[in-house]
Formats: structure tokens, C-alpha cells, sequence
């Protein structure tokens, strides 16, 4: 089930609201799931969010469970595929941030080495919200609440809204993920060095 709520979620990256994406992600990483049940799906209608196939089918093994509501869930309009990203992404922050920030020495010292963790990368997004961190990290167990923890070390740091995107080894990456993967640059790695735990 966490695995499948992670993925979702994962895939919702650049097309839900940062403020509402975090929130979710956390409470998937504490296992939250009946209140996920009943924000999400009202969160994806109200904002007229479509999805895939593949989405729709992980919203409804992940959260029916739960109590999301079926007639809610089968309301949600489908998406063919998913369309190029609208933001851009770059490996350097327009706000001048070094990438020896405060944040990347913290993010380093608490991934390197680290047992499950392959890459971890950073890039910065730029678009109608502002400019944006961006983290990527490959990982082979605990996405989920690895997430949950590397978006409270960013808040803790001053990030309001964390962009934390933990990807399961060997998944197909999204265009939002691509993209940013595209123009990021590496932190640390992990002490996985396994093909499926490098994310270029």
C-alpha cells in the first residue's frame, strides 16, 4: 500500500500544488491513509487534475481501501499520457544559491553512505510559483518515509514547501522527473551502487 500511495504521489509531482503535494507526502510517510482518502481525491476534482490510466488504477488500490469515495474516484477526468512539463529547470539556482548551500551540506551528510540510497541529485525549478529546490533520489526500500523525512529536513532549513522526489529503483520517469533529472547535478551518493540506483 505504501509503495502504491508513493508512486501516485510521485507522479502528481509538478501538476498538484507544492503546498498540498508536501502535506500529502507526509501523511502517506506516517501512514495517514484514510485522511489521504478523503483529501485527495477532492483535492484532484476541484482542481480539474486528470489521469492516466495507470494513476487512476494506483488511486484506487491505494485509497478505496480506505474510504475514498468510488463515485468521487470514477469522477476523476482521464488523461491519455502525460503532457511535457511546464516548467523549466535548471542546475543553478536564478537566485544565485550555491549548490555548497546550507541545505546540500545537510542533505549530503545525511544520505551519503546510507544504506537503500543510490544517487541523490539537485536541480532548481523555475515557473509561475517561484523558483523551487528540486531533490531526486534513487532508493530501494522506504520511499515513502524517506520522503516524509527529507521533506522535514528542508522545512527545517527554511524550504516552506519541500520538492522531494524519491523514485523507486527501475521506474519509468515521468516528464516532470526527466526534465529535472536533465538539468540536475549530483549531491552525494548512497551506499548503493547498483545500476537501478543510478538516476542519469
Amino acid at each position: 500500500m505504501s509503495d502504491t500511495c508513493h508512486e501516485l504521489l510521485l507522479r502528481l509531482a509538478g501538476r498538484l500544488p507544492d503546498e498540498l503535494l508536501w502535506r500529502y507526502r507526509d501523511w502517506a510517510a506516517s501512514d495517514a491513509y484514510a485522511v489521504l482518502a478523503r483529501s485527495l481525491p477532492r483535492t484532484l476534482l476541484h482542481g480539474r487534475i486528470p489521469l492516466t490510466d495507470h494513476e487512476l488504477r494506483l488511486l484506487q488500490d491505494a485509497l478505496v481501501p480506505y474510504g475514498a469515495e468510488p463515485g468521487a474516484v470514477s469522477s476523476i477526468k482521464g488523461l491519455d499520457e502525460l503532457p511535457p512539463t511546464d516548467y523549466t529547470f535548471s542546475p543553478e539556482s536564478p537566485d544565485r544559491v550555491p549548490m555548497g548551500d546550507s541545505a546540500t551540506v545537510v542533505l549530503g551528510a545525511t544520505l551519503r553512505g546510507r544504506n537503500g540510497v543510490g544517487e541523490v541529485r539537485s536541480c532548481w525549478r523555475i515557473g509561475p510559483t517561484g523558483i523551487n529546490r528540486v531533490l531526486l533520489v534513487a532508493a530501494t526500500t522506504g520511499h515513502a518515509r524517506l520522503t516524509g523525512e527529507l521533506q522535514r529536513v528542508l522545512r527545517a532549513l527554511g524550504e516552506h514547501d519541500p520538492c522531494v522526489e524519491v523514485v523507486p529503483s527501475g521506474m519509468d520517469l515521468p516528464p516532470y522527473h526527466r526534465a529535472a533529472l536533465a538539468a540536475s547535478e549530483l549531491v552525494c551518493a548512497g551506499a548503493e551502487s547498483d545500476e537501478h540506483l543510478v538516476l542519469s
